[in-house]
């Protein structure tokens, strides 16, 4: 039998959209399985195959348990605000809306194509009013419980984009973007809390089934550590220098400190700093570069000491010189920082560089070559010498700062608070309203959603400012609270804002009273299992469990943890095993997959080509062999005959079908669909 994959697969796509096939019941009898794949960025460009193995993974999972009983939600949307769009639109000269609605119907067309058997009555996309109105709403009631704050600071900005970047939208220097080089500007900016939550995200991992590798991840991200403020007395000022350390046990072998350039007390005491002029000179360069650039390790070591205050160990009395370094940053810790040269690489390159005493305070290491990182016995300590337990010596260096009243243990943090405001049109409008007498006022919540005006003009200033603040009739209000005349703010939210909270509007996507109903939640929550990208477990996911935790204090959601489960897979690479890119020619077009060989094929080369977590290289010759696989498994109905079946064949089949219930759930795909593959071979023996 020739199988027609055109005439098949047509004829199936229109009846599972006539009967409504794959739409889920809330509150059935049935056991409920919610399963998730990361919505995509609706780009111009179309889906690319990378999408179809993402999606196909848990496309066969869903499947699967639909035919064991279960009510199965599987949906999908659209992350659709964000530069990208923004940046063609200024390109091509036409609105985002218009390139957004294009883009999602072309999304959309290609998904159904494919035959992915999404729930197709529960689409979300974030740039619908009634969306963002609780993208809005949400933020409203961080503002309310205190996660929410601005502040002046320098900031990573994209000079192309005209828009601040977080740190983790800057990762190597570079935008996330447009990957051009980032620059560091002063700018007013809104930060998420995120930090007030840092331990309830990590405690969370414990309670969630994510590969090693993403909880890894996620752990490294946030970045939690245990040490000590210690507090430095400044000489000839009433100051004092808090530094955070997680070795305080080498207090005896710090010689000097070193603060960022830009510390508030270097201004504040500026009158008696006798090189200032230098200082000066050395900030000016230091603006130049980016916070990437700043903190590398391998570099050359710059810096100038103040001539004009020095700071006193608080364990020996000691007067140490305090420098500046580009190294050192405000947003990092306290700005400042103990420098142990004998036991820190780079304070012993620094230390080097500009003849700074080194003091040996942990045995172990030759200190005239280089630094000695490891752990041994304690010397040149005082009362912490003979200790040779680093936990012991940490305990009581800590027990007596205590004492003394210049130190405590404490927690820092990697993850940063979110900077959370963009300078850019397409984006949620931050329902916050600037007033001269009340100061920041929340837009109230019966005015949500603030709607996003339409504008012919959208590009970014050349001054930094967003381009709603060209709109008059946006910017001027009157104050919700005191009735004053006010200013809107004219930022907008990252593109991770609606990220942070769609699988909340998927349980009820066109509730107009509120983001969910709480039984709806309380049925589908959590997420049972959730596939997406590795580069999105640090950010994405960090922000959406941050969001959810929230909700869940707040009472808004049944459960702290939003995924139960996360996977993930891995890329397609290009034939040549490089990573797909236009520039290198080496992309492939589902499109062009599909009218050659059809949906089934794509879908079977993708979960055939390698272990699903890994990445693998593009081969035709491949996935020509999984065409000829399913024209074989057609051509069954032709060499079938009778009703009986061999022991030996019954055998098979049953051996093949535990295989593959197995490998499924262990996203074997590769080794399942083997297994088919030899199990058709037998039957055609």
């Amino acid at each position: 039998m020739k199988y027609d994959f055109r005439e098949i697969e047509a004829k199936w796509q229109k009846r599972w959209d006539d009967e409504k096939a794959f739409e889920a019941v809330d509150f059935s009898d049935k056991p409920k399985f919610f399963t998730m794949v990361e919505f995509p960025y609706p780009s111009g460009a179309g889906m690319h195959v990378g999408h179809i193995k993402a999606y196909s993974g848990l496309e066969v999972v869903s499947r699967k348990r639909r035919m064991q009983g279960y009510n199965v939600l599987f949906p999908i949307g659209f992350d659709a605000f964000g530069l990208p769009t923004e940046n063609s639109a200024v390109k091509f000269g036409v609105h985002p809306r218009v390139l957004t609605d294009e883009n999602i119907a072309k999304f959309t067309n290609q998904l159904k194509r494919v035959g992915f058997s999404f729930d197709w009555s529960r689409v979300v996309d974030t740039t619908e009013e009634d969306y963002y109105k609780w993208t809005q709403w949400i933020f409203r009631k961080m503002f309310d419980n205190g996660l929410v704050f601005r502040d002046k600071t320098l900031v990573n900005y994209c000079p192309h984009c005209k828009v601040v970047l977080s740190n983790e939208d800057s990762q190597g220097g570079k935008c996330d973007i447009c990957h051009s080089d980032v620059v560091q500007k002063s700018k007013d900016v809104w930060y998420l809390r995120i930090t007030e939550y840092a331990d309830k995200l990590l405690m969370g991992l414990d309670d969630v089934d994510y590969l090693p590798n993403i909880k890894m991840q996620q752990v490294n991200w946030i970045g939690k550590s245990t040490g000590a403020f210690v507090k430095f007395d400044v000489k000839g000022t009433d100051e004092t220098l808090t530094v955070y350390t997680t070795r305080p046990d080498t207090l005896f072998g710090v010689t000097f400190m070193v603060m960022a350039p830009e510390h508030p007390m270097i201004d504040k005491y500026a009158d008696k700093i006798a090189n200032m002029d230098d200082i000066i000179a050395y900030r000016e360069e230091c603006a130049k570069k980016t916070e990437f650039e700043r903190t590398q390790l391998v570099k050359d070591k710059t810096g100038v000491c103040i001539d004009g205050f020095t700071a006193v160990n608080p364990v020996n009395g000691k007067e140490i010189p305090i420098y500046i370094s580009d190294y050192v940053m405000m947003g990092y810790g306290t700005g400042a920082i103990m420098a142990v040269p004998a036991h820190d690489q780079r304070d012993y390159d620094f230390a080097k560089k500009f003849g700074i005493d080194i003091i040996e305070v942990i045995k172990g290491g030759d200190i005239s070559v280089e630094a000695y990182t490891g752990d041994g016995e304690m010397v040149n300590s005082d009362f912490l010498n003979g200790y040779d337990n680093k936990k012991d010596s940490i305990e009581r260096m800590i027990s007596e700062l205590e004492k003394k009243g210049v130190g405590e243990g404490g927690v820092q943090y990697k993850m940063k608070d979110w900077a959370f405001n963009r300078q850019r049109y397409w984006g949620e409008p931050i329902p916050i309203v600037h007033c001269p007498h009340c100061g920041e006022v929340g837009v109230p919540y019966e005015e949500l959603p603030l709607r996003l005006p339409p504008m012919e003009k959208f590009e970014p200033g050349t001054d930094g400012e967003s381009p709603l603040a060209k709109l008059d009739d946006f910017v001027n209000c009157t104050c919700p609270k005191c009735g004053a005349p006010a200013k809107r703010e004219t930022d907008t939210m990252p593109q991770w804002a609606g990220s942070s909270w769609y699988f909340l509007r998927y349980i009820d996507p066109h509730n107009e009273e509120r983001f969910a109903d709480p039984e709806k939640l309380k049925y589908w929550l959590p997420v049972d299992w959730y596939n997406g990208g590795m580069e999105h477990v640090t950010r994405h996911m960090i922000y959406s469990r941050f969001w959810h935790h929230f909700l869940y204090d707040l009472g808004e959601v049944p459960c702290a943890e939003p995924y139960a489960k996360r996977t993930a897979q891995g890329l397609i690479l290009g034939p040549d095993g490089e990573k797909m890119s236009k520039s290198k020619g080496n992309v492939v077009d589902p499109n062009d997959v599909v009218d050659k060989y059809g949906a089934d094929v794509l879908r079977v080369y993708v979960l055939f080509m390698g272990d699903y977590e890994k990445a693998a290289p593009w081969s035709d010759s491949s996935m020509k062999g999984c065409k000829r696989f399913l024209d074989r498994f057609a051509g069954l109905m032709d060499i079938v005959k009778g009703t009986g079946v061999t022991p030996e064949l019954e055998s098979a089949f049953h051996k093949t079908i535990k295989k593959v219930s197995s490998d499924i759930e262990e996203m074997k795909f590769n080794t399942g669909i083997a297994a088919m593959m030899a199990l058709i071979n037998e039957i055609y023996d």
